[in-house]
């Protein structure tokens, strides 16, 4: 970490520019992290001549400031007097309109925004033809869906009409698989008997270890489980946008369709972590920090910048004596200007369409949903399940697959058993050198990270062959495989058959030169030619020996 730091220093300040002659190390973390100090000079050493680090070198900026002070003593007493009874200085940073104008409004705001409801039911009821007995004889089916996110993870359960009947919001603590069993076992310990999980579906940040480690069905990309949901909830969405705990999401939907997906790159500022970090550093939970920015008279404008620079925003607003209320408003501003500008990149509202769907944790925050209706000019919707949205499209997503085989899910004995091994090594298949971490269940399952091509998540030499039909290689062959024709020969007639992509072809040495996957009743109605060679498949060409001279010859066989 301290060798990241420097280079991103060196590359960020020098700018290319090369570092030379005598560095004196000043500030706070050179002085008491003599590592960062060492990591500089590895990284310099060829370039500068020498380093030095006075004993004081956390206090010079404090020294400088001293050497600058005027001539004119100003007596201690006095510097206690003014502190004593400062007043803000009033540098003349810029406020914007408050949230709310008043309670009514506010009011308004909650009761247009109640409307977006899903239903939420309890466990269903046992059919009403089942027998009483000890074990039940018909089951009700239900389908369960995990959004693991990056920091938090989340459940759903629906029934056969999509009604919510099980749900699940909390913090991962880093560890999703861990947090994913228990999620599990829960829902093994409070289902009745009479009610069975036939299909499950995981998304988000951990699909592909959750899906592993709980035998999951299908994992679902994020992109297409949010919509899924957006479309469920709100017909017609024409635009998606959806802000995590450390990512933001826009989905521009045309047609029924997604036409384009932008993400937030490399930098976090502007998630629900942001907001989360500034109401730590005031003493203050989420909540009651997003409640302050809901009656706050004068917002901060903090403009839309990287977290740390924010940081000396903040602190600025402080010093003009801004309340939590006002820094929280600026910041609830700010997340969505980064949003809008530097994710979605919006040149204007009318991009957005007509029926905007917003979902994510942080947007239920009232605060920041507020903002995004002030800086765009429309009415959206934001469902009440906003940060259950991504395991709500993953469990509609099951009840779409499923084709009434219940599936492998883990069972209540099961989790009891469970447990796996982490061990790290360097993949060595490639140049990439990838560092993989790979994890092994007590039932076989394996997972791998940390690679960059798929690869090393197999750690197969060779790569196992599917069965399906590789179409760019058949397309492959298909150019490139013709022969010259003989001299004298004339070329024959293209044979096409409008019922079948794959009959329309030149024709060739054979019977015929569809592959033998192809539809037969289609084929039987193309021309055959005179040649008496055997057919060609595309994955064994069996072509005459001369090449034909132009792509509809015939061969000299």
């Amino acid at each position: 970490m301290l060798q990241a730091v420097v280079t991103q220093t060196i590359a960020g300040l020098a700018c290319g520019r090369p570092i030379r002659g005598n560095v004196m190390f000043l500030g706070g973390p050179l002085h008491f992290l003599p590592e960062l100090r060492r990591a500089f000079e590895r990284t310099l050493a060829d370039q500068v001549d020498s380093f030095t680090c006075p004993d004081d070198a956390q206090l010079y900026v404090a020294v400088g400031a001293a050497l600058l002070a005027g001539e004119e003593a100003t007596p201690l007493t006095a510097i206690t007097d003014r502190l004593a009874s400062r007043r803000a200085a009033g540098t003349g940073a810029s406020r914007m309109r408050p949230l709310f104008a008043d309670d009514a409004e506010l009011a308004a705001f909650r009761a247009r925004h109640a409307r977006a409801t899903v239903e939420r039911v309890g466990w269903p009821a046992p059919p009403a033809d089942d027998d009483a007995g000890d074990a039940p004889t018909r089951f009700q089916d239900c389908f369960l869906g995990i959004d693991a996110g990056s920091t938090t993870i989340k459940a759903v359960v629906i029934d056969s009409r999509n009604r919510i009947v099980w749900e699940h919001y909390a913090g991962n603590e880093g560890d999703p698989v861990t947090a994913a069993v228990e999620i599990l076992r829960r829902i093994h310990l409070e289902m009745p008997e009479h009610v069975r999980i036939v299909r499950s579906c995981v998304t988000g940040y951990g699909e592909g270890i959750v899906k592993a480690a709980l035998r999951i069905d299908e994992g679902v990309v994020e992109t297409m489980a949010h919509y899924r949901a957006a479309a469920h909830l709100n017909p017609g969405v024409t635009s998606v946008i959806d802000i995590g705990g450390q990512d933001m999401k826009y989905l521009r939907i045309r047609g029924g369709a997604i036409d384009s997906i932008s993400v937030n790159e490399a930098c976090s500022a502007g998630c629900g972590s942001f907001l989360q970090t500034f109401a730590q550093s005031m003493g203050q939970s989420i909540q009651e920090f997003s409640a302050s920015a809901l009656k706050a008279e004068r917002p901060v404008d903090l403009g839309s910048r990287c977290t740390v620079f924010m940081n000396s925003s903040v602190k600025q607003a402080q010093k003009e004596n801004a309340t939590p209320g006002d820094i929280s408003a600026g910041l609830s501003y700010s997340v969505v200007r980064n949003a809008l500008y530097k994710v979605i990149k919006l040149r204007d509202a009318s991009q957005l369409g007509e029926r905007i769907s917003v979902q994510g944790g942080t947007f239920l925050n009232d605060a920041v949903l507020r903002a995004f209706e002030l800086l765009t000019g429309r009415e959206v919707v934001r469902p009440d399940i906003a940060g259950l949205m991504g395991c709500f499209g993953a469990a509609l997503t099951a009840r779409e697959t499923y084709d009434g085989v219940p599936g492998t899910l883990m069972s209540l004995a099961e989790l009891s058993r469970f447990g796996f091994t982490t061990e790290t090594t360097v993949c060595k298949l490639c140049q990439n050198h990838c560092k993989l971490t790979i994890t092994t269940f007590n039932d076989g399952q394996r997972h791998v990270s940390g690679n960059r091509c798929e690869r090393g998540a197999t750690q197969e030499r060779r790569k196992t062959k599917s069965d399906m039909p590789n179409l760019y290689d058949y397309k492959y062959r298909r150019t490139f495989a013709y022969r010259r024709c003989a001299r004298g020969r004339t070329p024959a007639a293209r044979s096409a058959c409008p019922g079948c992509w794959a009959c329309t072809r030149t024709t060739r040495c054979g019977s015929r030169s569809s592959p033998s996957w192809a539809s037969a009743s289609c084929c039987r109605a193309a021309p055959t030619t005179n040649c008496s060679s055997r057919a060609w498949t595309p994955s064994l060409p069996r072509t005459c020996a001369t090449r034909p001279s132009s792509p509809t010859a015939t061969c000299s066989r």
